[in-house]
């Protein structure tokens, strides 16, 4: 996940769980607090971002304080569903009380997702982010929440307004409206409704 040292997904979380975070400032043009902080623990340093709960202001359609943890949610649905869309995300205690955090992607804040939807190398990942938003409901796809790492791969961020009980959809991913879905991504999602289920059963 970083150019410098292999890292699995593993020691990624477990470094934004468990690492002491330090913040090194307020990010720019986030509509809620945002800080870039470096999470370090015995063998790790990495960089994040953490939104901390009582810095998101209030929404007239979504409670209060819960904008953390969809962003938490939003990551490990990805995650079940084996789409690596969006960065190792985790709810936790932090510097400024309970907030998310997530690893942060470098890239070029150059490149988004009107710079690069006619690149067919990104077609398959912007199939599953449309998908992805369907799924999780999300209400705020914006252009600027698609990064292209320094991977070269597809990353989404910003998902603190997912998951509201009514149809709240808006992206700007509109290409793929009215074509069937990927018989692979329909067994992905199949394959996490199993696992939802299996946890309401328990």
């Amino acid at each position: 996940m970083t150019d410098s040292i292999p890292l699995t997904e593993a020691q990624v979380l477990h470094t934004l769980s468990a690492g002491k975070l330090e913040e090194k400032g307020l990010l720019p043009y986030s509509s809620n607090h945002s800080f870039l902080v470096v999470v370090r623990d015995d063998t790790l340093t990495l960089p994040a971002v953490y939104k901390p709960q009582r810095g998101e202001n209030p929404l007239w359609d979504f409670e209060w304080g819960t904008l953390c943890k969809r962003e938490a949610a939003a990551y490990l649905i990805a995650s079940a569903l084996g789409w690596q869309l969006v960065p190792p995300t985790v709810l936790r205690d932090g510097t400024r009380g309970l907030g998310s955090v997530q690893f942060y992607i470098e890239h070029n804040a150059e490149s988004h997702y009107f710079t690069i939807q006619d690149d067919a190398r990104f077609a398959p990942s912007l199939r599953q982010l449309a998908l992805f938003d369907f799924i999780v409901n999300n209400a705020d796809r914006k252009s600027g929440h698609c990064l292209i790492g320094s991977d070269e791969r597809l990353w989404a961020i910003d998902h603190g307004i997912c998951f509201h009980t009514e149809y709240k959809l808006r992206t700007v991913i509109w290409e793929f409206s009215g074509e069937p879905i990927d018989t692979d991504l329909i067994a992905d999602m199949t394959a996490l409704r199993q696992q939802l289920t299996d946890v309401d059963h328990t």
